[in-house]
């Protein structure tokens, strides 16, 4: 077949890029067309996002994919984190800044919202990890402190379900981002209203719900005119990131859950592939979460904190005029002294803290252990408790399943990360395969080109990447250690107030 062109718009938490996929009916081929930062931007004291700032980085992005692949492009389709959503009115005005998850006027809401509705109700109406920044929990608090805006509001949209509406006027929601908003019912498959009306929710908010892979529209007459692009498709790819990123695992294990998946970056969403939700008693208590991937399948899996502990580490050193790139850290975390101070990642004063270097030490304190001292230690401190939190919910997650993982697939710009990918298989005692690094974009334009016609299944979609992409294995190694190091580790769980 002749080479086509799909534009995948991957937006995450720090940037964003207008990427090309060149697909021949065999391999794919990546181009990056525009790259841009992204970010939270501090608005009167609350954290929102810049999504005019970010329109106009995509605009830019689809003239110059114009320029370069011209009448090539087949479609193009955006995915972007979870949880996160805009509100437009009856006559599709944008109502207000989006609000950042990070945002402090999430804290306590979890709490308040299990005074109105039992915390197994929510869990069985929605099967979601409980994490305060869950769009269910922004609703509640834009209640709380704006009620007028909600009144106001006629549709909600997920971040990358607005840029759909950018390009083309769609007012959808995609199903893999729709799950990640505790609002969705996933044995039902549709929005949880009768939760949703109990917490007294305006429920017309929440709009139609489409699969992955869906065709929204063509794009509007002035983007065509002001980028030079024809009047391309617009296809809902797994918006999700992880989903996306998931979809591009390049496993010959499709439909089984012997391999688990780490989508590594900021945030570790670290789970399992399976046919259908399992919103149990023993998944409640683990505070497991389960998402929406591809084909109706849902990801069993629990976000852990990820690089965001090495990423505000790097923050704090340059605060102290200490400016290390992550190269130079690594050599350091690899030359400090194994397993001296071990954190729980997924504590709660490393979601948003002033200083994560203080607040690792102040955690190693309080749970009287050597204090990290140097940049080494404390980037060593993180790491190793990452790889020591996957063994942990992996094992909660076997037990979910009656399934052993006998292999982790590490995919994201995390996997990149040597020194982390080999303590993960040594903590977690099965072999790591990572890649790809671009496993999101991979998925986002992979399903556009099985929307197009040019593959038919998920498996095919895994042997495409298999095709395209280069991959490193990790064995485990110094199992002795590492299990010594996970009984101080859980041991050390009791001091930890995360959910």
């Amino acid at each position: 077949m002749s080479e086509q062109v799909f534009l995948g718009i991957d937006i995450g938490a720090e940037s964003g890029r207008v990427m090309a996929g060149l697909f021949d009916g065999q391999k794919i081929v990546l181009d990056e067309i525009h790259r841009f930062a992204n970010g939270p931007i501090n608005v009167a004291g609350t954290l929102r996002w810049n999504v005019i700032g970010l329109w106009k980085e995509i605009l830019i992005g689809l003239e110059k994919s114009a320029a370069r692949y011209g009448d090539s492009i087949v479609s193009v389709g955006v995915d972007t984190w979870g949880v996160d959503y805009v509100l437009l009115s009856k006559k599709d005005e944008l109502l207000g800044i989006p609000y950042n998850y990070r945002d402090p006027r999430n804290e306590g809401m979890i709490d308040a919202a299990c005074l109105r509705v039992p915390r197994e109700e929510i869990f069985a109406n929605s099967g979601l990890q409980f994490m305060e920044f869950n769009t269910l929990y922004q609703l509640l608090a834009m209640q709380r402190d704006h009620p007028l805006v909600l009144e106001l509001a006629d549709r909600l949209l997920m971040m990358p379900d607005f840029f759909h509406w950018l390009l083309c006027g769609s007012r959808v929601v995609e199903f893999t981002n729709a799950t990640t908003t505790q609002c969705f019912h996933p044995t039902e498959n549709d929005w949880a209203f009768k939760m949703l009306r109990r917490f007294e929710l305006p429920t017309d908010l929440f709009p139609e719900v489409v699969t992955p892979g869906t065709t929204l529209g063509t794009l509007r007459e002035h983007i065509v005119k002001q980028t030079g692009l024809k009047k391309i498709a617009v296809v809902a790819p797994p918006t999700h990131d992880t989903a996306a990123a998931v979809a591009a695992v390049p496993t010959e294990n499709t439909g089984k859950a012997n391999w688990a998946y780490i989508s590594s970056g900021t945030w570790s969403l670290i789970g399992v592939e399976v046919q259908q939700a399992i919103i149990t008693d023993e998944a409640l208590k683990m505070n497991v979460t389960n998402e929406g991937g591809v084909d109706g399948t849902y990801r069993l899996l629990k976000n852990v904190m990820g690089l965001w502990l090495v990423q505000g580490c790097k923050r704090s050193f340059e605060k102290q005029g200490n400016s290390l790139d992550y190269s130079k850290l690594t050599d350091l975390a690899r030359n400090a002294q194994p397993f001296r101070s071990l954190i729980d990642p997924n504590d709660h004063p490393f979601l948003h803290p002033e200083d994560m270097a203080e607040e690792i030490q102040s955690w190693c304190s309080r749970t009287y252990q050597p204090v990290p001292e140097n940049e080494g230690q404390l980037v060593r401190c993180a790491l190793e408790s990452l790889a020591l939190k996957y063994r942990n919910v992996l094992e909660g997650i076997q037990q979910l399943t009656n399934e052993k993982v006998e292999v982790i697939h590490i995919v994201g710009g995390g996997s990149n990360s040597d020194l982390l990918n080999q303590f993960t298989a040594n903590a977690c005692g099965v072999p790591v395969i990572t890649g790809p690094v671009e496993a999101t974009v991979m998925g986002n334009v992979l399903i556009q080109a099985r929307t197009a016609g040019s593959i038919n299944t998920l498996e095919e979609i895994r042997n495409v990447v298999r095709n395209s992409t280069d991959s490193n294995r990790f064995e485990p190694t110094d199992q002795a250690a590492w299990q010594e190091a996970y009984e101080r580790f859980g041991a050390l769980l009791k001091y930890s107030h995360a959910q």
